[in-house]
């Protein structure tokens, strides 16, 4: 393999830890301290900012982790259809099911950031601090931060698969 395939894997490897490392230390780090933060307007004001931060910066690293998947994909010679994408036996060996997987989980994230970052995390921005709204709010936009997390370990599972070989 040539020397900008290691480096467009380093890059993705990166993008990754960006990313789903973020969401670690956002889930583990970030959110147990700023639920102990008063008054509830100054932790809504924290939360908000933090999760813009983070959106920004997620978002960037999700573009990245796109780009050079498809790179990935392209060196290893798995971006034509004929005899790999549209084959059926492709899809079956080990390489073809992690694939799937990773592309499948890869989707998932991609849908789930989108909902929580777009939809819920705004919702429970605008409710007012310390409601019962937008405690409930808040619940659903960390359940959908953990769901992430979940199915970005999975994720991982599939690509360490995958780069052994299937």
């Amino acid at each position: 393999m040539p020397n900008l395939y290691y480096a467009n894997v380093t890059i993705h490897v990166l993008a990754a830890m960006v990313w789903l490392g973020g969401m670690f230390f956002l889930g583990i780090v970030g959110a147990p301290l700023l639920r102990a933060i008063e008054p509830p307007e100054l932790r809504q004001r924290l939360f908000q900012a933090i999760g813009e931060r983070f959106r920004a910066v997620g978002w960037l690293a999700m573009g990245v982790l796109l780009f050079t998947g498809v790179v990935n994909l392209h060196y290893r010679g798995w971006l034509h259809w004929d005899g790999v994408l549209g084959s059926v036996p492709f899809w079956q060996t080990g390489a073809g099911i992690s694939l799937a997987a990773k592309l499948s989980a890869v989707t998932i994230m991609i849908v789930v950031a989108a909902v929580h970052d777009f939809i819920q995390g705004p919702r429970a921005a605008r409710a007012a601090p310390g409601s019962p709204e937008a405690m409930q709010l808040r619940r659903r936009a960390a359940l959908l931060a953990r769901l992430n997390a979940i199915v970005g370990v999975l994720l991982v599972a599939a690509a360490v698969r995958l780069a052994r070989g299937g």
